[in-house]
């Protein structure tokens, strides 16, 4: 408010308000994916406001009225949801993880038919109303899905991306923490190429503090990463999945994690290196497949993929996943 002073009247005239810009994130899918994710969205404070989209409306309405009622505890933000994509207007960044459940024993690839088919429904309504969204698809088989939401919805492949093996990549990391005994955010390393069975972790370019994980002898006489070491901790990274989802139904937690570090790269223009899924264009000699490898992530999408060293057995890798992930693409017309 502004004071003026005519004679002895003190007059108050409003101060023009300025429109305070928020951000806004989307989330498809009000599971136990989607509602995870914003719930860790909200707790680490990642946007002003979480909208949840659903075509089951008692469910979207009660996970929203069950969020709200924490907000007090949180920083400030608002939760909304409906099963109307109007919801999802002017989104800054949109997680799309609704899709098939996965059964205990089925393979990500088996999930695409049905998924894709609910992305053909729903995606096209979704850029409708928040063109300008960055998109992350989450849901699974996320590499194919990722393709095909590509064409779609005619987004650029900066644009439209996968969460990919920002998961797996943390995976691989505790494995290895909780093999040296070092702390996992001194472990940097990467799982590439598919979000499945044949994703593979690049050794090569891994390290520990400074310490290529290659040469890594162990401290204390324990710890050594030795190749037997590494072949289980790979197979560990892939297999988990399939262990949590026959346990308790679904992976939840972590993917949720997973996902708003993604959300807070976009947000915050943080041009944060992520394993995320995009489109590749001769990428090692790899085109017009979806596949993770380091990325740098901020608020246009992916704005660049970065060519990190491999050898020769993990580019052979890397084919091996492409193909993996082409031929599936090709059984659904893409």
């Amino acid at each position: 408010m502004v004071d003026t002073t005519e004679g002895d009247e003190l007059a108050l005239v409003p101060t023009p308000s300025v429109p305070r810009r928020t951000s806004k994130l989307g989330i498809v899918g009000a599971g136990a994916v989607g509602s995870t994710m914003a719930y860790a969205s909200l707790m680490r404070g990642a946007a002003r406001t979480v909208a949840l989209l659903d075509v089951n409306k008692a469910k979207v309405d009660a996970e929203v009225l069950d969020l709200a009622h924490g907000i007090q505890f949180m920083s400030m933000a608002e939760v909304v949801g409906s099963d109307d994509v109007a919801v999802m207007a002017d989104c800054d960044v949109v997680m799309f993880t609704a899709g098939a459940k996965q059964r205990p024993g089925q393979s990500r690839l088996d999930l695409a038919e049905a998924t894709i088919s609910l992305v053909r429904k729903v995606l096209p309504g979704l850029v409708e109303v928040a063109p300008n969204a960055v998109y992350v698809m989450v849901t699974n088989p996320v590499d194919v899905v990722t393709y095909a939401a590509l064409k779609i919805s005619g987004l650029p492949p900066s644009q439209l991306f996968g969460s990919g093996t920002v998961l797996d990549s943390s995976r691989l990391r505790y494995l290895i923490a909780q093999h040296t005994g070092v702390a996992v955010q001194n472990v940097h390393a990467y799982v590439a190429g598919e979000h499945g069975d044949t994703g593979l972790p690049l050794w090569s370019s891994a390290s520990i503090g400074s310490v290529p994980i290659l040469d890594w002898q162990g401290t204390g006489g324990t710890g050594a990463l030795t190749r037997e070491v590494r072949d289980a901790i790979a197979r560990e990274v892939v297999e988990s999945a399939y262990r949590i989802i026959e346990g308790k139904g679904a992976t939840n937690y972590a993917i949720a994690l997973a996902g708003s570090r993604i959300i807070e790269a976009v947000l915050k223009d943080e041009r944060r290196v992520l394993p995320v899924s995009s489109l590749l264009d001769d990428y090692l000699g790899m085109s017009d497949v979806c596949l993770s490898v380091p990325s740098i992530v901020g608020s246009q999408g992916v704005l660049e993929r970065l060519e990190i060293p491999m050898s020769s057995d993990e580019v052979l890798g890397m084919r091996r996943s492409a193909e993996a992930v082409r031929s599936v693409a090709r059984r659904f017309g893409f």
